[in-house]
Formats: C-alpha cells, sequence, structure tokens
C-alpha cells in the first residue's frame, strides 16, 4: 500500500512531474475516489509562496483543471485536483502528428472558454502551452478539454514573487511583451493560444522568434501551409506583436472562431477519427477501481481458539430414568432436568414407572435478632488511579483552526512584503 498522506490521502503511484512538484495518483479516503494530488517538491519560502497561490485558485469549469482541496503532513503540502486520464496536447500529436481543422477548432473553442473563466476571475494563466492543456480519455467521441497547471499565474493587481526584468513561463510560448517584462496581461494569454493552434495544426513546435519577424517584416503574414485561410485569420489576430492589436478577451476570439469553423470543408467519411486514449494505465497491484485492497489479517495459532461446537449427534437409546441428563447448546451437561424419550423411540417399552421428585430442604425464614444491633455490610472497591484530565475534545477543532489561520496571515504577510 502507499503512504497515506495527512490521514486521508494515499499516495498510489507517479503519472507527472512539474516545475513545482510531482503529480500521483492518489487515493481520497474520504471520498472514495481517486484523485491527482500535486506534492511540493521543495520547503523554501518562495516555493511555498507560489504553492498558496496556486492551491487558492478555485475555478469552478469544465475546461479548467483548478485545485480543490489541499492538506499539510509535517514538512510536505499537497493539493488535488480532479484525476484527468486522455493526457496532454503534446500526448495527443505524438500519436497523431498534424489534427485535421475541425478536431482543432472543437479543442481551441474549449480552451478559450475555459481561459474566460479564468480572466473573468482576474487571473492571468502566464503557461499555456501544449503540456498544461489535458484532456479527458474520451476515445473517439468528442473531446473534453481541461486547461490545467495554475503554477505561476497570479490575478491581476497581486505584487509578482520576481524581478521586473526576469521572465517566468515556458520559452516558446511567450507573447513578446512577456520578453520585454511587462506586467502580466490577458493578451498575453491569447497570444500562446495562437502558438498552441499552430502546434496542433503543423504538429511541430511553432517558431515564436521566426513568426514575430515575419510579422516585422510583412505585417499579417500569408497562412502558413496546412492552415485554412478562415482559421489563419482568428490565430493570425492571436499572433500579432502588438498586444493592442489583438482580440482584447477571449469570448471575442471564440466568436471569431465560430464564424470561421461555418467556411471549412466537410470532413470526409474516410478521414482518420482521432482517439484519445488513456495515458496513464492500469493501477498498480493492491488497488483496484474501489480503492486500496487491504490483506486480510492472519490469525497467529496462538490467538486460535481450542473451542469447538459439537457436531449433531445420531438419535440415542432412551436415557434411562436413574441417570435423567441433558446437554446445552454449548455442550456443557445440563443436570436437574428430567425429559423421558418420546414414544417412538421405543414403541414397544411399557410407559416409566411414576417417579417421586425429590423436595428441596425447606429454608424458615431469616428472624433478625432484636437484641443485637443492625450493622450494613459495606463493601467498597479500590479506586482508580487518578488520571491528570486533558483538554476537553470540543477544543480541539477550535485551537487547529486557529493554527491555520495563524499560517494563512504569516503567508500573505510575507507576499505583501
Amino acid at each position: 500500500m502507499g503512504e497515506v498522506f495527512a490521514g486521508r490521502y494515499e499516495l498510489v503511484d507517479p503519472i507527472g512531474r512539474g516545475g513545482s512538484g510531482a503529480v500521483w495518483r492518489s487515493w481520497d479516503h474520504r471520498r472514495g475516489r481517486y484523485v491527482a494530488a500535486k506534492v511540493l517538491q521543495q520547503s523554501d519560502a518562495h516555493a511555498l509562496l507560489r504553492f498558496v497561490r496556486e492551491q487558492a485558485m478555485r475555478i469552478d469549469h469544465p475546461h479548467v483543471l483548478a485545485p480543490a482541496s489541499w492538506a499539510a503532513d509535517d514538512d510536505k503540502v499537497l493539493f488535488t485536483m480532479d484525476l484527468v486520464r486522455g493526457g496532454s496536447l503534446s500526448h495527443l500529436i505524438g500519436d497523431y502528428g498534424p489534427l485535421p481543422p475541425h478536431f482543432v477548432c472543437a479543442l481551441l473553442d474549449q480552451l478559450l472558454s475555459g481561459l474566460t473563466a479564468v480572466h473573468a476571475e482576474g487571473v492571468v494563466h502566464r503557461d499555456i502551452k501544449p503540456a498544461n492543456v489535458l484532456l479527458e480519455a474520451t476515445g473517439t467521441g468528442q473531446p473534453h478539454l481541461r486547461l490545467s497547471d495554475f503554477g505561476i499565474a497570479m490575478r491581476k493587481g497581486e505584487p509578482r514573487l520576481t524581478e521586473v526584468d526576469y521572465v517566468v513561463g515556458t520559452p516558446g510560448y511567450f507573447a513578446p511583451e512577456q520578453m520585454l517584462g511587462a506586467e502580466p496581461d490577458f493578451p498575453a494569454d491569447l497570444y500562446a493560444v495562437g502558438l498552441v493552434a499552430l502546434y496542433l495544426l503543423s504538429g511541430q513546435k511553432p517558431d515564436a522568434q521566426a513568426i514575430f519577424e515575419r510579422y516585422l517584416n510583412e505585417g499579417v503574414p500569408r497562412a502558413p501551409r496546412g492552415v485554412p485561410e478562415s482559421m489563419w485569420q482568428v490565430i493570425g489576430n492571436l499572433l500579432q506583436p502588438d498586444p493592442d492589436a489583438r482580440f482584447r478577451t477571449a469570448t471575442g476570439a471564440r466568436k471569431a472562431l465560430s464564424a470561421a469553423v461555418e467556411l471549412l470543408p466537410v470532413p470526409g467519411l474516410d478521414d482518420e477519427p482521432v482517439e484519445v486514449f488513456d495515458q496513464i494505465g492500469p493501477l498498480p497491484e493492491g488497488f483496484d477501481a474501489q480503492g486500496p485492497r487491504r490483506k486480510a489479517r492472519r490469525t497467529r495459532p496462538e490467538e486460535t481458539s481450542s473451542f469447538h461446537l459439537p457436531a449433531p449427534q445420531p438419535a440415542a437409546s432412551p436415557v434411562p430414568a436413574h441417570a435423567p441428563q441433558q446437554h446445552s447448546a454449548y455442550g456443557y451437561p445440563q443436570t436437574g432436568t428430567q425429559t423421558p424419550p418420546p414414544a417412538e423411540h421405543n414403541p414397544y417399552a411399557s410407559a416409566p414407572p411414576a417417579e417421586v421428585q425429590p423436595q428441596a430442604p425447606t429454608v424458615p425464614p431469616h428472624q433478625p435478632d432484636p437484641t443485637r444491633p443492625y450493622t450494613a455490610a459495606v463493601h467498597t472497591a479500590p479506586l482508580p488511579p487518578s488520571r491528570r484530565p486533558g483538554p476537553p475534545a470540543k477544543l480541539v477543532i477550535p485551537i487547529l483552526i486557529a493554527a491555520a489561520l495563524c499560517f494563512a496571515v504569516g503567508i500573505w504577510a510575507l507576499a505583501a512584503a
């Protein structure tokens, strides 16, 4: 069995690794289901602050994979998310290469839908790339995309955790203004969406520097090979070097994409369907769909009871009248009871002679002696050893809540500093 974290999350097997921690498939004992648990790798103050920011992203949207809960155990911390089994867009391109335009439009529409919810919370993702866009294992059905990894995301107006001239994110998916150290804003996320779109259509990582230079030399360049013209009108706008020339919102880009889809040619019946496989794999030994299988506890030889219920015996001959004896259900002799055997056991025997029941001796009632004073007998049992009383159970939860509040205040004080 795996390590049980904070008495609730049982780590099963690692399924991924990010810049700030490893991701494990974990069994949630409280909810009775598998979740993805991200365990913080480092414990310095800077990494802890980023972890606190990431786990605080509570964005409920079908195309967003945000943290659901968190826990701390000694010097380790983790937060959990839904378990998404279909891998990332990088896995999909590795399986199929360039994807059909209609399939790409379906993915982009869902990505922009999730990004709309993220921006509505005032959050800039800052790290949109194929490895951070996950897929449910839907087979050949409609794909289901989830935007994940909010490790460097931040709300607009929050203090930055890096120097102004230090760029965070993944090289190759930076917006031009990010390279210049500008404050994170929503158009930078939209630029990254345009690069992801080119990656899905071409099957190769786009050259952001070459695209930037083409825009400087040619204005809006022509559509790359294999990109439909109607889709390029949307993608080309997302890739504008000037953030003021791009779509200002994800909602606007999504509306333009919806209009572009209507101009695409209808896919042929012979086109190969795209299948999203389960990329996580089977559970390790000792686990199944219902969680960890506990081994049955073996009974030690000294714990084995020597008492056995007696096996049923066949009917015996009639019990003599002079030795009446029966046995209780547990095999012990039971005396003082006479039960004549049923007549059908010996149909040729005459009726048994009458028995004389012995009479118990009559004991006269106790008469107290009026000349002696009455003294009651009092039996006193030894008192148990005294124990020092502990804190009442009802104070444990308030103490834990107060400790958690102190921890949160300290974290925000460090962030403000």
